[in-house]
């Protein structure tokens, strides 16, 4: 592919006429960044087959990217008739060709890897995942006695990555006639490769085009490593059509949301002795997309009545959510299960069995993965906020609406260095409520974020459990009053 090539030329003009120079590419995912590396190794360890030379490649985990390297190598040097008799594999990470040989290392921050010296190339990939003090500290110095070609490999992350750094180096040293940086976007990889339009434009009506991960792992924008979560454009997405309800209709499905109060969210803005700490009920009507199109990606979302019960006893709280689930007889009921959730969760499997009760604990990793998708459900439009109106009856649902909303233009996400894309998210301990100038929450805001858990599981072409409407029996409430 023309890309490939773009930026095979000039790393290998580099390193045949050992010019010792920085390099750095960015692809977006699924784009043949891969399979370029493979490439360019292959036919190094042949070209210095006879005069003999070192490759080393930094991977940030042993285990599974450099053994995936390590696999892909293989299958190039066996795919190649002039490689295929002569390659062998030594010491487990190591590959020879002749007197050429590369070593796969890991860059994890507690991997022990000095000692390797790089005289034909030096590669880091997915470098925005490897640590910046670890690389200038462990692994620069594998190219200095050489001065061997340094490539960069990877996708975008946040500003302050090892890839993003050395963008900026590479960059500030390019002129026109001598290109360093090659950062390519999925419209490059659409021109040549069609299958790839469709599939990004899957995963755009998925997850909606201002995703972090759409932006940065497909167009290969770089994020900003902390801030606000939901700007007023993702809060603008929320707005929906519906109105509020007060009583469950015909034929509709419901799903109810708990975040309960005092549980553990892994976070520092938890609730200190004496302050408000409320259980946050959201209740939602799960809605068939109006599209086929659209149905690939599950349901819509309308959040149909809120409810938040503050400094309540346990078991005043169960009292009651056994009776509101009995009401509007849910489909499922996902509740927090973390620390005194355990307890509430625990009573309502009891009482309604594990079919409709998913329990749900919160940990670092949990949280992460549950404030991705449900990004991915605002901004794909399926989170969808009533239309207020002036019914007196809606007041106060309006009143927590507005507080929801107040809770998300607080809450402040910092994106983790790493492999897993991890993020920590949550609304810091001290802020103020700008209304009401008591301490701000998070509560109605984890109610929400928990249809994520169950839209995970429910969503089309998913491994999930279909989902049962469970409705009573409308000859019954004809009997009423005959």
């Amino acid at each position: 592919r023309a890309y490939q090539k773009q930026a095979a030329a000039p790393i290998l003009r580099a390193v045949l006429q050992r010019e010792g120079k920085t390099f750095a590419v960015m692809f977006p995912r699924q784009s043949g960044k891969n399979e370029l590396q493979a490439q360019l190794e292959c036919y190094l360890l042949l070209l210095f087959s006879q005069k003999g030379g070192e490759i080393v490649k930094v991977s940030p985990t042993l285990r599974p990217q450099c053994q995936t390297a390590m696999r892909r190598l293989e299958r190039t040097l066996k795919a190649n008739p002039l490689t295929a008799p002569l390659w062998k594999k030594e010491a487990g990470s190591v590959y020879r060709l002749g007197n050429a040989a590369i070593t796969f290392l890991s860059g994890a921050p507690g991997s022990k890897i000095v000692g390797a010296t790089a005289s034909i190339l030096l590669e880091i990939d997915e470098a925005q995942d490897v640590n910046p003090e670890k690389y200038d500290r462990e692994i620069a110095p594998m190219a200095a006695s050489t001065n061997a070609v340094r490539v960069f490999w990877g996708t975008a992350w946040t500003e302050d990555t090892l890839l993003a750094r050395e963008i900026r180096l590479a960059e500030s040293l390019q002129i026109a006639a001598d290109q360093r940086v090659f950062r390519i976007d999925a419209h490059t990889v659409e021109r040549e490769v069609p299958a790839y339009k469709q599939f990004v434009a899957e995963q755009v009506a998925k997850f909606g085009r201002d995703h972090p991960l759409i932006k940065s792992q497909f167009f290969s924008e770089m994020l900003t490593g902390r801030g606000s979560l939901f700007t007023e454009a993702r809060i603008e997405k929320m707005s929906g059509s519906h109105a509020f309800l007060s009583e469950p209709l015909p034929y509709e499905r419901y799903v109810l949301l708990i975040d309960v109060a005092g549980s553990d969210e892994t976070s520092s803005h938890l609730s200190a002795a004496g302050e408000r700490d409320a259980t946050a009920l959201t209740l939602c009507r799960l809605q068939p997309p109006e599209s086929e199109c659209q149905a690939v990606w599950g349901y819509d979302w309308q959040v149909v009545q809120r409810i938040c019960w503050i400094n309540l006893p346990l078991t005043e709280q169960i009292e009651r959510l056994t009776s509101f689930i009995r009401y509007w007889n849910p489909s499922q009921v996902v509740v927090d299960a973390t620390g005194v959730g355990a307890g509430v969760a625990a009573a309502l499997l009891q009482t309604f069995g594990d079919g409709v009760v998913l329990p749900f604990v919160f940990s670092a990793a949990s949280k992460s993965k549950l404030g991705w998708h449900f990004l991915a459900m605002i901004d794909a439009g399926r989170w969808q906020e009533a239309q207020p109106n002036d019914e007196p009856e809606f007041a106060e649902q309006i009143s927590l609406q507005q507080l929801f909303y107040r809770q998300l233009r607080a809450c402040q996400v910092e994106l983790v260095a790493g492999p897993q894309k991890a993020m920590r998210w949550g609304i810091k301990p001290g802020v103020t409520d700008p209304i009401t100038g008591q301490f701000l929450h998070d509560d109605l805001l984890m109610s929400a974020a928990l249809a994520a858990y169950l839209d995970e599981r429910i969503g089309a072409g998913s491994s999930g459990e279909t989902l049962i409407v469970r409705r009573g029996d409308p000859l019954k409430s004809l009997d009423k009053g005959y």
